[in-house]
């Protein structure tokens, strides 16, 4: 781990340069071991695939103050389990949402079932949120679903959409521009401002897909506005 300022009011912690398990693994269990101390001088937390952006209050707290703490976390050992409950999200995988699940088959060589059977049977960790309010980036797709993201991203996505770019794979949750591989959508309101937290997951949350058909969908769809 190296930790180099960033700003007036922050300093990242740096696990390495490549994304991997094992690097996410540290980001998280550093970003939940923050967490816990709840220290008022840390205004907030910023993961990343293999960093984590600490900002702090410069009024209360300085460099040095914010990278000891750090430090003296990690001399005491990271927790490395993650308590956060495994959520499942409903998906559906019908054509209609799914714009690109016959090029992603396609591009893999794999059949739309196993597509689908891959992709709702892994258990994934939510890296980090960004891009957009709640978006979340999830770690843990099985390596035969890389598919690269569109050469020209769509002009609005549908809220809730599921997709796939690379070796990652993360869901939309409002209308808005992208490029990922649509493979499904889910009806559940993934991101709603008047709530708090206003997003449905978190970072270090675990979740798994469950897949619905199109009447369940609409039966979900309808219960969450």
């Amino acid at each position: 781990m190296k930790i180099i300022p960033a700003s007036d009011s922050s300093v990242m912690a740096v696990f390495g340069d490549a994304i991997s398990p094992q690097t996410q693994d540290c980001v998280l269990a550093l970003f939940r071991a923050l967490q816990a101390r709840k220290d008022a001088r840390i205004r907030n937390l910023h993961p990343g695939y293999t960093s984590l952006l600490v900002d702090f209050d410069p009024l209360s707290m300085t460099h040095n103050e914010a990278s000891a703490t750090i430090e003296a976390l990690a001399e005491v050992g990271l927790p490395t389990a993650n308590d956060s409950p495994l959520l499942t999200i409903p998906v559906c995988y019908d054509a209609e949402f799914g714009l690109d699940l016959k090029h992603v088959a396609a591009h893999t060589g794999l059949s739309i079932a196993e597509v689908i059977r891959l992709h709702s049977g892994a258990t994934y960790q939510v890296c980090f949120l960004g891009f957009t309010g709640g978006f979340a980036y999830l770690g843990g797709m099985p390596e035969e679903l890389d598919t690269p993201r569109l050469a020209t991203p769509r002009r609005a996505v549908m809220a809730g959409s599921v997709g796939i770019a690379g070796g990652q794979t993360g869901i939309y949750p409002t209308e808005t521009p992208g490029g990922w591989r649509l493979i499904g959508c889910t009806p559940v309101r993934m991101f709603d401002p008047q709530a708090q937290p206003p997003t449905r997951i978190q970072a270090g949350d675990s979740i798994r897909f469950s897949p619905i058909d199109h009447a369940e969908f609409g039966r979900l769809r309808q219960a969450s506005q």
